[in-house]
């Protein structure tokens, strides 16, 4: 059997939503990547969130039965640091609208955190912190318009987690946007940095990247010129799959990173129909039908992508009713 992962040389993996939720590891994640790894694909994880030192990352990752180290975890902090360092001067303040770990990286490149515009810092650096208030942001807000450059780790709109989605670090950007004006220098998925950084230290020609969610994994994999696969465990769903627009579309579906280590899903497109695995797909009078509904998951997904490759065609037609007979797909 020839596996998706066997056209690529390494895969990048989100975290949240794909390798875990909260302090749970997704179903299958662990022995699926013991099974990439014994087939010695290079595997790393790229991760947003900047809330946490990669150390604590790695540790959690390690606790769930992962096989994790610095050389294969990278955090959007990180990125952010290291081109802060490259910006500004040795010794330069910065205004750490983070977390403590986010203060310790700035640290360690050599700049000073500060924590209020009165001490007159030269940048701005926002990331995820569960416990931030509203003075922070009044303080990073000020710093900005007094001329500090502005930096932020990433822009999630929200985050997963096992008991639902939750505000993620755009929100506190927006805030700030929305008072200032305009948008700072942002490092993680889908800007290039991130990904970038990931093909660079481990030097793959051929990854692919797994992630829930469109607007950042799916849309930062396109960026970065490189395949995608969407799993099914996190943020994003069958109908935002549906809406994806050019840009926005996995080059893979699957129910989870299990999918790395089956065929790949391949879909035959005609003029009024589409097939996948057997599953069919067709065009009656405006909606995409589907010819029958199959009870198992794997069939389900089969069917989605050949709904989807048809919406993504002609995104006039109808998809609802086929969408919402697969049940199965969340």
């Amino acid at each position: 059997m020839t596996a998706l992962i066997d056209a690529y040389d390494a895969a990048f993996f989100d975290l949240d939503g794909v390798i875990y939720l909260g302090p749970l590891a997704v179903e299958g994640a662990t022995s699926a990547l013991d099974d990439l790894q014994a087939r010695r694909k290079t595997v790393m994880f790229v991760t947003n969130n900047a809330a946490r030192a990669a150390q604590v990352v790695i540790d959690q990752l390690n606790g769930l039965g992962f096989h994790a180290d610095a050389d294969n975890v990278l955090t959007s902090a990180q990125v952010a640091v290291a081109r802060m360092a490259r910006e500004l001067p040795r010794g330069a303040k910065v205004l750490v609208a983070g977390t403590a770990s986010l203060a310790e990286l700035v640290v360690e490149a050599g700049l000073v955190p500060v924590q209020t515009a009165a001490e007159a810092p030269d940048a701005v650096v926002q990331g995820y912190d569960p416990a931030m208030t509203w003075p922070r942001l009044d303080e990073a807000a000020l710093a900005i318009q007094a001329g500090a450059r502005w930096y932020a780790t990433n822009d999630d709109a929200s985050r997963p987690t096992e008991r639902g989605l939750v505000p993620g670090a755009g929100g506190a950007v927006a805030v700030v946007a929305l008072t200032v004006g305009g948008e700072p220098t942002i490092f993680g998925k889908p800007f290039r940095p991130m990904l970038d950084e990931a093909i660079r230290r481990t030097g793959a020609s051929l990854p692919i990247f797994v992630g829930d969610r469109i607007d950042t994994d799916i849309v930062g994999a396109a960026n970065a010129g490189i395949d995608s696969l969407m799993v099914f465990t996190g943020a994003h769903g069958k109908a935002d799959l549906v809406a994806a627009g050019p840009g926005e579309r996995p080059t893979h579906i699957g129910a989870d990173v299990r999918a790395l280590l089956e065929p790949a899903r391949d879909v035959e497109l005609g003029a009024h129909r589409a097939a996948c695995r057997g599953q069919v797909a067709d065009v009656h009078d405006g909606r995409i039908v589907l010819a029958d509904v199959p009870d198992d998951l794997s069939a389900q997904l089969d069917a989605l992508w050949a709904v989807t490759h048809l919406a993504w065609r002609d995104p006039a037609l109808d998809s609802s009713v086929a969408l919402a007979a697969l049940e199965r797909v969340r």
